[in-house]
């Protein structure tokens, strides 16, 4: 994705609220053999551009002063409650050297599944992005899986998947995670009457009316005068 930026001279508070009343967004640009640089970004533009799932996850076309560098967005900063994006930060891409990134991950093919077509399974999205280590050139926007052979009660790991080539998954610890499981539904549980309430409710005799006997109480004792 591309899209374009502009130098921003001035920093600090009031120099960044004065720009988003015009409709800019500051931001920054760091990394690399270069120093940090500040820029502005239009803010209509960018709030679109963030509604998408590859300015996210995916190396970004950056058009400043007439002259394009890749990045990555790396920070966004919303304000509480209202639509506006606060701040914004951008790092430089070096081809040559490898990145660490989240991308996220896509399902398909599990309504084709057994676990789903014959066993009635209902299937967890366990894990929705992954963490990967690669060269720029080889980032995915996203990683497929296919769950289309998912067996009643059945899970896909990672270990299941391949990778594109060059691609390296960053584990923090983890051996194997779960990308998505398939589970049985709950039985729905129906309200039995107490047994002891319908076998009274049968023995009871039937007053006028159909209706059963009121019970009597003990009549009160009348005092002597």
């Amino acid at each position: 994705m591309k899209f374009v930026a502009f130098e921003r001279a001035k920093q600090g508070t009031g120099a960044s609220r004065r720009l988003r009343i015009t409709g800019k967004t500051p931001g920054i640009v760091y990394g690399g053999d270069t120093q940090p640089q500040l820029i502005e970004i239009d803010h209509n533009a960018l709030w679109h551009a963030l509604k998408k799932e590859a300015f996210h996850s995916s190396v970004l076309e950056m058009e400043l002063g007439g002259t394009t560098s890749k990045v990555l967005l790396r920070d966004v900063q919303y304000h509480p409650f209202r639509q506006l994006v606060q701040h914004i930060d951008f790092q430089r891409v070096d081809a040559k050297t490898r990145m660490t990134m989240k991308v996220p991950v896509h399902f398909k093919g599990e309504e084709e599944s057994e676990a789903v077509k014959i066993d009635l399974n209902l299937v967890n999205h366990v894990t929705t992005e992954l963490e990967l280590n690669c060269l720029p050139s080889d980032l995915p926007e996203f990683i497929e899986v296919d769950l289309s052979g998912l067996k009643k009660n059945g899970t896909v790991t990672l270990k299941d998947i391949k990778l594109p080539k060059g691609v390296k998954w960053v584990s923090h610890g983890k051996v194997n995670p779960v990308l998505a499981s398939a589970v049985s539904p709950a039985a729905e549980e129906v309200d039995a009457p107490a047994e002891g309430a319908a076998d009274a409710a049968a023995a009871a005799p039937a007053g006028k009316g159909g209706k059963a006997p009121a019970a009597k109480t003990p009549a009160a004792k009348t005092a002597k005068k």
